[in-house]
């Protein structure tokens, strides 16, 4: 009898090992954690056209600060969203738009051309950017903006976009009005992209297989009429090296720009809890510095957040 019960758990354990897992625990991955909320204010949004490309049309996704009146001169800020000019969606940066909506600004996270959707590439990236910011300056009466008050951020690519538009002459739509200055007036970058020669062997072109390389980098144009900026890197993040060559050539030239790190940190820190909260801080830090906000930041950091190092 004991022997029969004993081949019969073996045999029980023989197929537990041999059946696979089921299909949705193998499907089941860890869960993302989401993008912490910055405010609890409600921001007033609203969407509207600021190109028709000839892959489709490009939105801007607007927030307001609740007193918000067409009459106002405020400062603005467009964000760009990361994803290598291939993948990602504008709502990466909502809550900080939404955030920044709620200390007075008038803020913007725009669309542009991706090659996982329109097929493109990244020299069509910037000049979607380029498109955005003038399209905001040009209807900054109707906005409440202040023309000369307008900030340029993102993350990754995003990041490298808003430094583009700063500081490349090149990659200008052939339907923009050049007559509309696309220069932002300051610069927050989230891990940007800066100079695309580094490492060594890479090459980016453009739709026509032309090495776009050099032109396309944004270190290797900065000069004495760049723009403040304020850059944050995880210590652990290969393209650290990009800020800290900007931060060493804006030092030079007498140009502010400012690198914070975070210790140990990959790319795309920024993203979770505690760093959007911490990096938010410190980039209204940065803007209050430029009288662009009024006050000390509202954004709540949780208990026992770290800290970032300035370079």
């Amino acid at each position: 009898m004991i022997s029969r019960i004993l081949q019969a758990l073996f045999a029980a354990a023989l197929l537990a090992i041999a059946l696979p897992a089921s299909p949705a625990a193998a499907q089941e991955k860890p869960k993302k954690a989401p993008t912490p909320k910055l405010t609890d204010q409600a921001i007033r949004s609203e969407q509207r056209l600021y190109r028709k490309a000839p892959e489709g049309e490009l939105f801007v996704h607007l927030y307001f600060p609740a007193d918000w009146k067409r009459e106002d001169a405020r400062p603005a800020i467009v964000f760009f969203f990361g994803g290598g000019w291939k993948n990602g969606s504008y709502r990466q940066f909502v809550p900080q738009a939404e955030y920044f909506a709620s200390r007075g600004l008038v803020a913007a996270c725009a669309d542009y051309r991706i090659e996982s959707k329109h097929k493109t590439t990244p020299d069509q990236c910037v000049e979607d950017a380029k498109s955005a910011i003038r399209w905001v300056r040009a209807h900054a009466k109707e906005l409440g903006v202040h023309p000369g008050k307008i900030i340029a951020s993102g993350g990754s690519a995003g990041g490298h976009l808003a430094a583009a538009v700063a500081l490349l002459d090149r990659f200008n739509a052939p339907d923009d009005d050049v007559n509309v200055d696309c220069k932002p007036n300051a610069l927050v970058l989230f891990n940007p992209a800066l100079n695309l020669t580094l490492p060594a062997g890479r090459t980016i072109v453009d739709g026509k297989g032309n090495d776009i390389t050099k032109p396309f980098s944004p270190t290797l144009s900065l000069s004495k009429s760049a723009p403040p900026a304020i850059i944050f890197f995880g210590t652990a993040d290969k393209l650290l090296t990009h800020g800290e060559e900007y931060a060493a050539k804006a030092k030079k030239l007498g140009v502010r720009g400012e690198l914070y790190t975070a210790l140990d940190m990959p790319h795309g820190f920024f993203n979770r809890s505690p760093w959007t909260e911490v990096t938010a801080q410190k980039a209204d830090e940065f803007l209050a510095s430029l009288g662009y906000l009024q006050g000390p930041p509202t954004v709540k950091l949780p208990a026992g957040a770290p800290g970032l190092e300035k370079r």
